[in-house]
């Protein structure tokens, strides 16, 4: 799984894109409020974990998640 941060403009916020292994979109939620529905993903318990990770992302680079 691969997740990249996208920077919103104007009204817009900022997103986070949650990708497979052949980049196709599973996931695009806001970036402020990043932990919610996380089970859909394969990824529920993981809330901190996803948290410092998406902090600690620079926009438009993307990265291979492993939690």
């Amino acid at each position: 799984m691969y997740i990249i941060k996208v920077k919103g403009k104007a009204k817009i916020p900022d997103y986070i894109q949650l990708r497979d292994e052949a980049f196709v979109l599973i996931a695009y939620f806001r970036a402020d409020r990043p932990l919610k529905d996380l089970h859909r993903y394969g990824l529920e318990g993981k809330e901190n974990e996803l948290a410092a990770v998406i902090s600690g992302l620079a926009f438009g680079k993307l990265q291979a998640l492993s939690l």
